[in-house]
């Protein structure tokens, strides 16, 4: 589910996407932007370049039109579209269809003129010499076209529903009536300039899209292939990630390709880098593990050397109170306390021997353990020595069997329970239950005593881990009781793990089971690590 939400949010920004994505938007992006402005500056460059030619037309029709205009007593007749029209005797020289011109005297009042049109060919007038017409102008017509200040440039206007006209009105005294002032109104059609900037503009788009399409594919391959050294270095770098650095020899044989390391290339730098990076940790790593193998053996050595030291404080201890002279009560009770702390002292000496040979790697048995009998045996020793508590078995019918030590597992067992015992008051009852998982044997040791502080239990499995201060194995332990059952449970191939709150602490301990089974027996299995 998280997966599923962040994904959407990563690809809104663009921080979030992959480096290969990336290039390639930005390289579109400034393609994109490159074509507009080329594409932009052409279409403005052709605009004024037409403008210009029908400006240049304009000055072409003033000059043409001297001379032409309406002559005393020509008739108007009907156009074909409802309008009337005049003849096309004062049609100026060049004219082409749909232009306008329009004759004006002093106040700016039509004399004349109108759209030019040009009859059917085969249609000609009485005297067969011409075959153009003006088609006269509705008002809405003539009033947007002298809009445009006379005698002033050349200004683009839309003309009712006739379309952008390139318009220009000229002063002029050359009507055929008079001398008297007037003014020529002279108006160029857009509309093809507008197609052909219409065209061009969409053969651009299209170019330049298609070049955009090709860009981002080729830019892909491009990106990609440069990139392959990355995926190299990346893919070097996981490797090293998977392997687990915490413990143990480590050898850190990952390196990335001599070929990705060459420093004249950006990710050649990040590959030699990092191969130098991984040459430092593994040296690191490598006095690490000297450095525990050389702490290990030491305590594998003292524990070893104590042991028979030891041995004889606790035998002479011993026949001090077997002598058959009377001992004054003040030196035996020194005695006994010698003696129960040499007691004390063996059995931590044989706890930490014990770590150092399973740290060391040492071999455990490999025999068939019968997990309930285990269960049967260690709980009734824990009911001889605490007696206060309760102590319950959970089993199944069958036989639950696993491979392994069955000393080493029955201390672990011995240790689950001694914890429980040391850690709850009397009259709390405690539960050895025995069970299956599918390919797995669970033994669970549950009591309802008043729990372990949250702080605790991350910590709980590790080495000289107490739930007090004290170190008496009256009042609390050495902290290594559990640090066996973690050490000999993993070194089975098993798993354990902790879960308690007031009122209930559950360990839970899964082996590899001997006999694979689909069957469960265990109906509360809490999370373990």
């Amino acid at each position: 589910m998280v997966a599923a939400t962040d994904r959407p949010a990563r690809w809104r920004s663009p921080t979030g996407w992959p480096l290969r994505t990336r290039l390639v938007a930005i390289m579109i992006a400034l393609l994109a932007v490159l074509g507009l402005v080329v594409g932009g500056t052409a279409a403005l460059y052709l605009k004024r370049s037409l403008h210009s030619q029908l400006d240049d037309q304009l000055d072409d029709a003033r000059r043409l039109s001297r001379g032409f205009g309406p002559r005393p007593g020509d008739q108007q007749q009907p156009g074909a579209s409802g309008q009337s029209q005049n003849d096309g005797k004062g049609v100026p020289p060049g004219a082409r269809t749909d232009w306008i011109v329009l004759f004006l005297d002093s106040s700016m009042t039509e004399q004349g003129g109108g759209r030019v049109q040009y009859r059917d060919p085969e249609t000609t007038t009485t005297d067969g010499r011409f075959s153009s017409y003006f088609e006269r102008l509705t008002d809405t017509e003539r009033a947007d076209l002298l809009t445009v200040e006379p005698g002033g440039g050349k200004e683009t206007v839309s003309v009712g529903d006739l379309g952008d006209y390139r318009v220009a009105i000229f002063p002029t005294r050359s009507f055929p009536s008079g001398s008297q002032e007037g003014y020529i109104a002279v108006g160029l059609p857009l509309a093809d300039a507008n197609t052909i900037l219409l065209t061009v503009a969409g053969f651009t788009g299209c170019v330049v899209l298609g070049s955009l399409l090709i860009a981002g594919w080729a830019g892909a391959l491009i990106i990609r292939r440069t990139l392959k050294p990355l995926d190299r270095v990346a893919a070097t770098a996981s490797r090293v990630a998977e392997l687990r650095l915490d413990r143990g020899e480590v050898r850190l044989a990952q390196r990335v390709p001599e070929r990705d390391t060459d420093p004249r290339t950006e990710v050649g730098q990040v590959g030699a880098a990092l191969n130098r990076m991984l040459d430092h940790v593994g040296s690191a790593l490598e006095a690490r593990h000297a450095s525990e193998m050389q702490v290990r053996q030491f305590v594998a050595d003292a524990s070893h050397e104590l042991r028979t030291p030891l041995a004889a404080i606790r035998g002479y201890a011993e026949l001090t109170r077997r002598s058959r002279q009377p001992v004054p009560d003040e030196l035996a009770h020194v005695l006994g306390r010698v003696e129960s702390e040499a007691k004390r002292m063996t059995a931590l000496v044989e706890d930490l021997l014990l770590l150092a040979r399973l740290d060391a790697g040492r071999p455990l048995a490999q025999d068939p353990v019968d997990l309930t009998m285990l269960a049967v045996d260690a709980t009734s020793d824990a009911h001889a020595a605490g007696p206060g508590h309760y102590w319950q078995l959970d089993l199944p019918d069958e036989p639950v069997t696993v491979t392994g030590d069955g000393a080493r597992l029955h201390q672990v067992l011995a240790n689950l329970l001694a914890n429980a015992r040391t850690h709850t008051p009397e009259g709390s009852t405690v539960t050895v239950k025995v069970g299956t998982v599918p390919d797995a044997a669970v033994l669970q040791v549950i009591d309802n005593g008043p729990g372990i502080p949250p702080e605790l239990v991350p910590h709980i499995f590790e080495r000289f881990a107490r739930g007090d201060s004290s170190r008496s194995r009256a009042a609390g332990s050495t902290g290594l009781g559990l640090s066996i059952v973690h050490a000999v449970v993993t070194s089975h191939g098993g798993k354990v793990g902790v879960q308690s709150r007031p009122g209930q602490t559950v360990f839970t301990v899964m082996l590899p089971s001997a006999v694979p089974t689909t069957e469960q027996h265990t109906p509360y299995l809490p999370r373990v690590g």
